[in-house]
């Protein structure tokens, strides 16, 4: 993180803001630029800290999340995760349509919490139906498994890089502060209007392209193409 601090004084190491707002602007191109052409970002970050704040912020732009623990092989090995968001549609189903009172009330009760607990760690990925084009995440150090996962499966890594942080292990690094619930909320929220706007442009040029297809056809050519074809003439022999 060198090439990131300003200074130390008193065992504190201080990050150049300047070099955060480079690496802020270049991170917030690169995420819209993926949303920008339909792909979907993971948000990580289980810190507790930074867990109502990434949720926030992945609800508000329409990502996927991860907020709880990170699941072993959420993304090396998405078919099981699959296999559990699956008994997990399930169960609430059976919740639904009132055939889980078919069980006894032990079996009730094991299957609530086993819902229960799918639903606290998988929520925010139970859309997630294939890799993420990216990953954005708080703390390099603590979601070390997350970062494994990704660089495995070449998926591009966003994250907010404190001074004990290894840079080089992500694609776009943001110096900040990962401890801080203000630097993080402040440093999320310009990423989420980057992602917002971005999604909006996408969204709106999709419904354009739906459009022009019916647009191109005038009144005139849709009554002509509508209208009876005209009988075949059959000469008439003498």
């Amino acid at each position: 993180m060198k090439r990131f601090i300003f200074d130390e004084r008193n065992g504190i190491y201080i990050i150049d803001l300047s070099k955060t707002l480079v690496q802020l602007t270049a991170a917030c191109a690169y995420l819209g630029q993926v949303v920008g052409k339909g792909g979907k970002i993971l948000f990580v970050g289980t810190k507790k800290q930074a867990q109502q704040a990434v949720m926030e912020s992945a609800k508000a732009c329409g990502q996927h999340y991860v907020t709880e623990r990170w699941l072993g092989g959420t993304l090396t090995n998405l078919k099981t995760i699959k296999k559990s968001l699956g008994r997990l549609k399930h169960i609430e189903k059976m919740e639904a349509d009132g055939t889980i009172n078919n069980y006894v009330k032990q079996e009730q009760s094991m299957l609530r919490r086993e819902a229960a607990r799918m639903h606290k760690n998988l929520d925010g990925i139970r859309e997630m139906e294939s890799f993420p084009d990216a990953i954005f995440l708080i703390d390099v150090k603590r979601e070390h498994n997350a970062v494994a996962e990704a660089r495995r499966l070449k998926i591009p890594i966003v994250a907010i890089v404190d001074t004990n942080c290894d840079p080089t292990l992500v694609d776009h690094p943001i110096p900040g502060n990962d401890d801080a619930i203000r630097s993080l909320r402040l440093l999320l929220s310009v990423v989420t209007q980057s992602i917002t706007q971005s999604r909006a442009e996408y969204e709106s040029r999709t419904a354009r392209r739906r459009e022009e297809p019916a647009a191109e056809v005038t009144p005139a050519e849709a009554s002509v193409s509508s209208a009876p074809a005209a009988a075949p003439v059959v000469p008439v022999s003498n």
